[in-house]
């Protein structure tokens, strides 16, 4: 594909549109090549942009929180309840089982990693 791109980029007007894919290609290669390399890289960022969606949505209810301390909890909270939907636990089950955990002060918490979790 790379040698099909070299050999062509001269020949093919760039404001057309293989133009601008070959443009495209050659500007994102890296990328690219890693991308079709390794079968495990998703394409898109789709799971991210819908994680960050309601905080995008909401920030503006938070403009006046100036309380330091409240937003590092909440931002903290929510890093914890993304990750657990991202690891496909049920989020009230998963913060319940932890919180329980907590109050009984366990040696280790690594078994409450949602990467980790067993649910029940």
């Amino acid at each position: 594909m790379n040698e099909w791109v070299a050999d062509n980029k001269e020949r093919v007007t760039p404001k057309s549109k293989l133009g601008e894919a070959i443009t495209y290609w050659h500007n994102q290669k890296h990328k690219l090549v890693t991308y079709l390399a390794d079968g495990r890289i998703n394409i898109d960022n789709n799971r991210a942009e819908r994680a960050v969606k309601p905080f995008v949505i909401g920030r503006k209810n938070w403009l006046f929180s100036n309380a330091t301390n409240g937003a590092r909890a909440s931002a903290i909270l929510n890093s914890i309840i993304e990750t657990a939907k991202a690891n496909g636990l049920l989020v009230d089950n998963y913060l319940q089982t932890c919180l329980d955990e907590l109050a009984n002060k366990p040696d280790s918490l690594t078994h409450l990693l949602p990467w980790n979790f067993k649910q029940g």
